[in-house]
């Protein structure tokens, strides 16, 4: 419904209850009138009875003749026209009441009034009634359209609901939309999750795929090259044992990285799944970058890289130390394996009002520009990438900071080198 017939309805009902409240205030309002006269009048002629006895006659045919509209009832003392029954009269309320009068006697508003009360009362009822249907049949239309939207939804249509109104049903269907909104962008978002999952399930699929055949592959091989010694030392008449240690170690590498697969699989379930505990506490910066450093001390040496780490004094961030280790970890080792030998990946943070930022960047050569966009996708590796991972890491350190409260981006530095920025907003 528009505001226009809103307001075509309210006027018709304070038309109607107004028509209906003057009716019967006429209505009363005369007969309490008729009544105030009479006793007025009564009062008066008993006064002028009590100071002048001999004007009885008088004041009778005035009031016949000039006062009342209609003759006293019938067996009025007054007929008797004796002393007796002006004696009766005054005992009474009023002395015309005596003499056979009574209000409706008086010539005042009459039949007219009567029937100006029941033309207000019967115009008054029929706007109330017209206006009570009219908006009984609105709300009904409106029910049907809220009840038929709600329909082609639950059959699996879509669209927006019609223009909205200013009226009792504007609040529903508000609430409506906003409910049939939330359950669109709920079924997108399980839409969106399942294809991820799907997604997922083929990525891992695909890493299971490498590890699994390479096992396989080296396991023929060794069975294949311990039966040929065999075969060759019988012939020979001699039984010299064939070290197979490069196949076992081979083996050994491709488990390795099925466990450390599977444990960097697991806390992406956990992640997606926000079941991952955060014990959030203050912690120095400093020491985060420091316990990261020593913990991958052991593979700078073997790469022959250098870390440095200047001390800039005690800044504190809200977050779990050992999982934002583990991300500062993951960001190190990235720089360290695109790093020359005999270079240094570096480490800065500071401070603002607004967050604290870290930098971990090193002296490479930097990103490609085709791998940017998707440095944090799972198990993605650059076309330049080594044999050395499986492309979780990164995607793992981004989603530990911002389950933090943090952001983390990477760009290549002017003067060249992969630089890593991590902020942590204080608010």
């Amino acid at each position: 419904m528009s505001k226009r017939v809103n307001i075509k309805i309210t006027v018709l009902f304070v038309l109607s209850v107004s028509l209906i409240a003057a009716a019967a205030a006429a209505f009363f309002l005369t007969f309490y009138y008729r009544h105030v006269c009479f006793q007025i009048l009564g009062g008066f002629c008993e006064g002028i009875l009590q100071k002048n006895p001999d004007s009885r006659q008088t004041v009778l045919e005035l009031l016949k003749t000039q006062v009342f509209d209609t003759a006293p009832r019938e067996g009025s003392p007054y007929l008797l026209w004796d002393t007796r029954a002006i004696e009766q009269s005054q005992g009474s309320q009023n002395l015309l009441s005596a003499f056979g009068y009574d209000p409706s006697n008086l010539g005042i508003g009459g039949t007219a009034v009567v029937w100006a009360a029941v033309f207000g009362f019967l115009a008054g009822g029929i706007l109330f009634l017209f206006s009570f249907w009219y908006l009984h049949k609105r709300s009904a239309a409106r029910i049907q359209t809220l009840t038929g939207y709600l329909e082609k939804i639950n059959t699996g249509g879509q669209g927006l609901l019609w223009e909205p109104c200013e009226d009792a049903f504007s609040r529903l269907q508000d609430e409506i939309y906003k409910t049939v909104t939330t359950l669109y962008q709920t079924r997108d978002a399980a839409l969106t999750a399942r294809n991820n999952f799907a997604e997922n399930l083929s990525n891992i699929a695909h890493q299971l795929k490498t590890p699994i055949t390479a096992i396989s592959l080296t396991v023929q091989m060794a069975e294949e090259h311990l039966r040929d010694t065999r075969a060759t030392a019988a012939a020979k008449g001699t039984c010299k044992s064939v070290p197979l240690a490069h196949c076992f170690e081979e083996i050994k590498q491709q488990i390795n990285r099925l466990m450390h697969l599977e444990e960097a699989l697991l806390l992406l379930s956990r992640i997606d799944a926000g079941t991952l505990a955060l014990d959030r506490k203050p912690t120095d910066v400093f020491t985060i970058l420091s316990l990261a450093s020593d913990n991958l001390y052991e593979l700078f040496i073997q790469k022959g890289i250098l870390t440095e780490i200047p001390e800039m004094g005690e800044m504190d961030i809200h977050v779990d130390l050992d999982w934002t280790m583990e991300a500062v970890m993951n960001l190190m080792k990235n720089c360290m394996e695109a790093a020359d030998i005999g270079t240094t990946v570096h480490c800065s943070y500071e401070k603002n009002p607004l967050y604290v930022q870290i930098r971990i960047w090193d002296e490479g050569e930097g990103f490609q520009k085709e791998d940017l966009p998707h440095l944090f996708e799972r198990f993605y590796r650059g076309k330049q990438a080594k044999d050395t991972g499986i492309g979780i890491g990164l995607s793992l350190s981004k989603a530990i900071i911002e389950m933090q409260n943090g952001i983390l981006r990477a760009f290549n530095l002017p003067n060249g080198g992969a630089c890593f920025e991590i902020r942590f907003y204080s608010h």
